[in-house]
């Protein structure tokens, strides 16, 4: 079995703007856990095909979510910060092709 790994730099964008979410989804059978089925950045609608990945990071007293999504053209990273509800979208990467 062969692993490839995709560091390109050059696809990746670097936003850090907060963003609305406009829908979320549950999953999960006994344990809900939610993700954000749809965003708006720059005055466009971007809508997520899978439930993605969800990390929980502890920074000091705070906790903060971190959500790998996709559309299916590009990765999405979104973080959650629960002090304060905001999401805020952290890069975009362009899925290989």
């Amino acid at each position: 079995m062969s692993i490839t790994h995709y560091n390109d730099t050059e696809s990746k964008q670097f936003i850090n703007k907060e963003v609305s979410v406009n829908s979320v989804f549950f999953s999960g059978r006994n344990n809900f856990r939610s993700f954000p089925r749809q965003i708006t950045y720059d005055n466009q609608q971007v809508t997520f095909v899978e439930s993605g990945m969800r990390y929980l990071l502890q920074k000091g007293q705070r906790m903060v979510q971190l959500f790998d999504m996709t559309d299916g053209q590009n990765n999405y990273r979104l973080q959650f910060d629960s002090s304060n509800f905001s999401w805020t979208l952290l890069n975009i990467t362009n899925l290989p092709r």
